[in-house]
């Protein structure tokens, strides 16, 4: 019901959009929704697995941020929408060191630091896996409405996390501008990425 309610307001955002770009240029391919102006700015304090330090969001302020919420052990959507995003920043050449892929588990009790910073670096030297309290991951989930859910292992029920598939771009100032929940095209997500460079 939940995902059913944000989908819908997913589409609403989008038509509008559709319809702006019926004209007579011809813009570069982009996916997903504006959301500029309908969600909040980047804020979150949490511990950055890369080297251990307690990092905020104006420690991203300057750079584009594409923020996406998973976990180490997801077998197929996590470690693929990973993929692209790295693949898509590879596509900007010399402009890859103004973005950061943020990766926020959402699943700290098995995620690591020293596990989150292997995972992480194995899909690009832009990607930075980001660990809170519980507590402060489900803020930052609940300020831009990403669902999971963690339900640990329990006589024969495995240990399951579910969580939504959105990734988040936020432009220089931290503002949030696009979510999408297709990566496929990485040429089109490299499109998003480029036209929210200063």
């Amino acid at each position: 019901m939940y995902m059913a309610r944000f989908g819908a307001c997913l589409l609403a955002l989008a038509l509008p959009l559709m319809s702006a770009a019926c004209g007579n240029s011809t813009p570069p391919p982009r996916v997903g929704t504006d959301i500029t102006g309908a969600m909040p700015s980047l804020e979150f304090h949490m511990t950055r697995a890369n080297d251990g330090a307690e990092v905020s969001a104006k420690d991203y302020r300057g750079k584009i941020v594409l923020v996406y919420f998973g976990f180490t052990n997801c077998p197929d959507v996590c470690p693929l929408t990973l993929a692209n995003l790295a693949e898509a920043v590879r596509k900007l050449g010399p402009k890859a060191k103004d973005v950061d892929i943020l990766f926020v588990t959402v699943d700290p009790d098995r995620d690591t630091l020293p596990i989150l910073k292997e995972y992480a670096a194995a899909f690009s030297p832009e990607m930075v896996g980001l660990r809170g309290t519980k507590n402060a991951i489900a803020v930052l989930a609940r300020r831009y409405r990403v669902a999971y859910d963690v339900t640990p292992a329990k006589g024969n029920h495995p240990y399951t996390v579910n969580h939504s598939s959105a990734v988040f771009f936020f432009d220089e100032k931290g503002h949030a501008r696009i979510v999408s929940t297709q990566t496929d095209d990485t040429q089109a997500i490299a499109a998003n990425i480029e036209g929210l460079l200063p």
